[in-house]
């Protein structure tokens, strides 16, 4: 399966490896390369993930973070990157 980051997704990453650098300097690269390799895995298992506001949601392994995607055509495409402590209904209206 291909695997296509959308711009919106991108610029997520890019806030979160900002804040997390502006913690720990070095963090932010750590953030990206944890979230790259989760990414990654969707080229063997998108699509398994549980159905959240209506996309598939992979959580990250280190980060407080879901990744938002959907499978079609045998690609998966993140839509959004987005951090788990926020208010579920701030997702929600991002998703729709």
């Amino acid at each position: 399966m291909q695997v296509q980051i959308l711009d919106e997704a991108e610029q997520d990453l890019l806030e979160g490896a900002r804040f997390y650098e502006n913690q720990i300097a070095g963090l932010g690269q750590y953030f990206l390369d944890s979230l790259f390799s989760d990414i990654d895995s969707l080229h063997i298992y998108g699509g398994i993930h549980s159905v959240h506001f209506g996309y598939h949601r992979l959580l990250s392994k280190r980060f407080p973070f879901a990744i938002y995607y959907r499978v079609e055509n045998n690609v998966a495409g993140v839509i959004a990157i987005l951090d788990c402590r926020q208010d579920p209904e701030k997702v929600r209206k991002r998703l729709n």
